[in-house]
């Protein structure tokens, strides 16, 4: 009875998270979209993408990172909101986007075979889904080994201050779908995920750009 008491919170959640996006959907770019733009165009070009690799954007939102992606991979976005991959495929219109494909999915059930990517993308994905170990492990799992999984997100602070600003005002983020109170450490805790890179972006130096190895299946990064 407890699982499926479970199962009904997660799918009562997704379905929030839903409809927060898409409702959000028409005004995304001119927003929250806009803030973003400097941090997220120095994440793709930094990605070093390697021809004929395929690569997964988890949580695409409304396509604004697929003009920068280089036209010589393959590129997979998915995202849970309908509203906010109709103007995902806008873009991909706009700009002749041919190696670009889309599908609505649950990041945290995704229909992927495994070891699918060599590449797996996620911008301000993790703080923002009901259940972030689910999507992580789903990542982990699509991902072939010795693929990358970058995250471009906000992770909890070490300053106390900032952390228990973070933690007062969490509840409210949350109802919008973003959650502050979520460490970089909890996110890899127990998972086959080694980082080999780490910095901070724009805007506020408030964000983490992290790339990480998929260490799965015994693949040993030196």
């Amino acid at each position: 009875m407890g699982n499926g008491i479970n199962q009904q919170e997660q799918a009562m959640n997704l379905e929030s998270l839903e409809r927060v996006y898409t409702n959000y959907s028409s005004v995304y770019d001119q927003t929250f979209g806009k803030a973003f733009d400097e941090s997220r165009e120095s994440a793709v070009k930094g990605l070093n993408i390697a021809p004929d690799q395929h690569v997964l954007e988890v949580g695409v939102g409304t396509g604004m990172a697929l003009p920068l992606y280089p036209a010589h991979c393959r590129i997979t976005g998915i995202d849970l909101s309908e509203g906010m991959l109709k103007k995902a495929e806008e873009r991909i219109t706009k700009h002749s986007l041919e190696h670009v494909t889309l599908q609505r999915m649950d990041a945290g059930d995704m229909s992927f075979p495994d070891d699918t990517f060599d590449l797996v993308m996620a911008a301000y994905v993790v703080t923002a889904v009901p259940d972030y170990r689910k999507v992580v492990s789903e990542m982990i799992r699509v991902c072939r080994p010795g693929g990358r999984i970058v995250m471009l997100n906000h992770f909890s602070n070490g300053n106390k201050f900032i952390a228990a600003v973070e933690k007062m005002i969490s509840p409210i983020c949350q109802r919008i779908g973003f959650r502050t109170d979520l460490s970089l450490d909890h996110v890899l805790d127990g998972t086959t995920l080694q980082v080999t890179k780490q910095e901070k972006m724009d805007p506020f130096q408030y964000w983490y750009l992290v790339e990480c190895v998929n260490a799965k299946n015994g693949y040993s990064h030196s």
